[in-house]
């Protein structure tokens, strides 16, 4: 597998905007992000707001967007 990036917690929020979620709710350092489908379905990702994640947070960032979206749409985003 690719080399995954390195970005920060605003860069992982404009990617997910690129699929339609949007912020409803921030508390501390952390954002909810949130669409809802056409058959009313509520799909919910909570982002931390850092200058840079580590690594294990944005793979599992990663891995929890799985449920929403396909790899093939979101793979490039996360890894190069």
């Amino acid at each position: 597998m690719p080399k995954l990036k390195t970005l920060s917690g605003k860069d992982v929020v404009k990617i997910f905007s690129n699929f339609g979620f949007e912020g409803i709710s921030q508390r501390g350092s952390h954002i909810k992000l949130r669409r809802t489908l056409d058959d009313g379905t509520k799909q919910t990702l909570t982002i931390p707001l850092h200058k840079e994640l580590d690594k294990g947070t944005l793979r599992a960032i990663f891995r929890q967007s799985l449920r929403y979206i396909p790899e093939e749409e979101i793979k490039h985003y996360f890894y190069g």
